[in-house]
């Protein structure tokens, strides 16, 4: 890991604020300072134009915020390195960090975290898919709420989507909307890596992920925490590598590895509500008994009536046999339909018994690790 620019500037501490015209307003010493962090692989072509346009954007922030850029080269094969390097030189506030190789985004934020100096930290995406504008809506929203992290969501009401393929938005908007059911609905969208975070908050948490299931994996913590999480509706537009879209330029086309994006998003479904996997089949499977039992319990009605025109015994007992000789399949049915619904409903409750352990040993250590970072640093 090598570092060509570096600038060690302090946090700020909350202030009060005036809000004008619906924007915020500070004094110079009472701006907070925001680190924007930017994972980049590959992506010379687009570099430092769309760098001077998130810059100019800052620019215009400057009387609310005070900023950085840190800028994570994951090991590009191609010029990113070098063209982030010269694009340094020309900013005092644009942090420029690089990977020997390439080491998956969720590796390359982490990285970005660790170098972050501001009270908010936010994500964003070098090829603008989310336009600059979105970082003041951010910042001003978790300001005013003081959330712990606030998402931008194309799929919540007031939210868009433009000039993404079919195939690749069609994955998206149903790998959200299975974990939002998963989350209880509360969010929208998370897959999405435009966001701001608490730096404080973020720092306290760990995190394992090195590829794209550290957005929901944050997430997940997050919620795990009962930490304040908000939304605001976002407007995602895929643009071509020279970020100009006209009437002749194909769409971006998407380099996303499925089966693996699509394993992180079942599993972390199944780490939000774990119990559910078990008990929806559970309770399938039962009511398969149940309807199997019913159809045994019209046999053996059927052959006690039979038994009794024969003038044979009329059992209880041997009304069953005479059914079990003619209608095995349907006893075996409902037994073992009644057996796998029993013992997927005992796992839906040991899971959601697991999930609640590891809930409170991750709240555990992390209040552990906030109060000994606090403590060492006084």
């Amino acid at each position: 890991m090598y570092i060509s620019t570096l600038q060690s500037l302090p946090k700020t501490a909350q202030t009060a604020i005036e809000k004008k015209s619906n924007k915020l307003v500070f004094s110079d010493d009472q701006r907070p300072f925001v680190s924007i962090v930017v994972p980049a692989y590959n992506e010379a072509q687009i570099l430092t134009k769309n760098l001077k346009a998130l810059c100019q954007y800052l620019q215009s922030l400057e009387g609310s915020y005070r900023w950085e850029i840190i800028l994570i080269n994951d090991g590009s094969k191609d010029d990113t390195g070098k063209f982030a390097d010269a694009f340094a030189q020309t900013k005092t506030n644009v942090i420029v960090v690089h990977h020997a190789v390439n080491r998956g985004l969720g590796q390359a934020l982490r990285t970005g975290f660790a170098h972050a100096s501001g009270k908010y930290i936010v994500t964003l995406d070098l090829d603008l898919s989310y336009s600059p504008d979105h970082i003041e809506r951010l910042l001003d929203k978790i300001h005013q709420s003081r959330a712990k992290v606030v998402v931008t969501s194309p799929y919540m009401k007031g939210g868009k989507v433009t000039n993404v393929p079919w195939s690749r938005l069609m994955l998206s908007v149903w790998a959200n909307r299975f974990l939002s059911f998963t989350a209880k609905r509360d969010i929208a969208t998370l897959t999405g890596m435009v966001r701001a975070y608490d730096a404080d908050f973020l720092k306290s948490l760990t995190f394992r992920s090195t590829g794209m299931d550290i957005n929901p994996e944050l997430l997940y913590k997050s919620k795990v925490l009962k930490a304040p999480i908000e939304e605001i509706p976002a407007h995602l537009h895929w643009l071509t590598g020279d970020q100009i879209q006209t009437s002749t330029t194909p769409l971006r086309k998407s380099s996303m590895k499925i089966l693996r994006h699509s394993w992180s998003v079942f599993f972390y479904g199944f780490a939000f509500r774990p119990g559910m996997f078990f008990l929806l089949p559970g309770l399938l499977l039962l009511l398969g008994s149940g309807l199997a039992q019913l159809q045994v319990f019209f046999h053996c009605v059927g052959a006690h009536g039979d038994l009794l025109k024969a003038g044979s015994g009329v059992g209880i007992n041997q009304a069953i046999s005479e059914a079990f000789v003619h209608y095995p399949q349907d006893f075996f049915l409902a037994g073992i339909l009644l057996i796998l619904a029993v013992q997927l409903l005992g796992l839906s409750i040991l899971a959601t018994q697991i999930k609640y352990y590891f809930d409170e040993s991750f709240y555990l250590g992390t209040q552990t690790y906030i109060a000994a970072r606090s403590k060492s640093s006084l």
